[in-house]
């Protein structure tokens, strides 16, 4: 499976071309951003003609995207979307924020680019870059309208005022300014685009998987300085927060969903059940119960035509 985006490969061509580029394209940047304002005036525009709808459709991506568990303390019977959750890893805890539209302790002093932007580019308000544990290397495949609408449908939710509560992070990753290298190696901002040799339900499948979804953030290992090694996509993690493990969803029969059928992927993502029979646990039922399972059957079978896809990987 292609990735997305080659970090690698852009930081090569910057340091070869620079020199060559420089004065040139000077003026990219200006047409880009026009485009960019075009598109999302467009977004703005049909958001603004009927909030209602935009709502009822960020309720699905909100689910799709599984933001209700990552930023909702369950454990600990935290108010919900007011975050709070503790994210253990290498690098220390992350504690995730709230993001109820509460305007002193959550996102309600956001505005429409305030969000796109931390979706998009992984970056706050204050223009400081966000820790990557939030997968921006994720949603940055969103479109501009999808991620207007997930925005207002957290908009019309109850404000919970409560503080957010800091990392606990060793030094250095307690520092944000090296996150900006890190994102200039490991982070290529932008929204997927469709395949057109692909089938709809394929580039939809891929979307949900990719993006949406960011199933790759758990499912694909790590390399040591938390960066998707995406050279093995989707072949495993056995180190996720807090002790889970995420299995190899390539093609292998032996590793991998080689031999599985479509029916099986379909049970285990609305019900979370194994061809064995068992129920799924850890991460992944939380995964099911708030995510996979409220998918559309149309949905779901798009997320299995993708997997189909994956090439084997060990």
């Amino acid at each position: 499976m292609p990735p997305r985006a080659h970090p690698q490969g852009r930081r090569d061509a910057r340091v070869a071309a620079a020199a060559v580029l420089a004065a040139p394209v000077l003026a990219a940047p200006v047409l880009v951003v026009a485009v960019l304002v075009a598109a999302a005036a467009g977004a703005l525009s049909a958001q603004a003609a009927d909030p209602a709808a935009a709502v009822a459709r960020g309720a699905y991506l909100f689910d799709a995207a599984g933001c209700l568990g990552c930023h909702t303390d369950e454990k600990n019977k935290g108010a919900r979307l007011a975050g709070g959750r503790a994210l253990v890893t290498p690098f220390g805890t992350f504690y995730t924020p709230n993001i109820t539209p509460d305007r002193a302790t959550g996102i309600g002093g956001w505005s429409d680019g305030d969000f796109v932007r931390a979706l998009r580019e992984g970056l706050r308000p204050d223009g400081q870059p966000l820790y990557p544990a939030f997968p921006y290397t994720s949603y940055s495949g969103m479109t501009d309208q999808d991620m207007l609408d997930l925005k207002a449908y957290l908009f019309a939710q109850p404000a919970v005022a409560k503080p957010n509560r800091s990392h606990d992070l060793a030094l250095p990753f307690a520092w944000r300014l090296p996150l900006l290298g890190w994102q200039w190696l490991y982070f290529e901002p932008g929204p997927l685009v469709n395949q057109p040799s692909r089938s709809p339900a394929w580039n939809r499948g891929r979307y949900l998987v990719e993006a949406l979804g960011h199933c790759g953030e758990c499912h694909t290992p790590r390399g040591w300085f938390g960066d998707l090694e995406r050279s093995r996509a989707f072949a495993g993690n056995p180190a996720l927060p807090g002790g889970d493990k995420a299995p190899n969803l390539g093609s292998d029969p032996k590793r991998g969903l080689g031999n599985w059928s479509d029916s099986d992927l379909l049970a285990l993502l609305e019900f979370g059940l194994t061809p064995e029979g068992d129920i799924v646990g850890g991460s992944m039922a939380e995964v099911v119960r708030n995510t996979t399972g409220k998918l559309t059957v149309d949905d779901r079978k798009a997320i299995v035509a993708y997997l189909r896809s994956l090439p084997p990987v060990r």
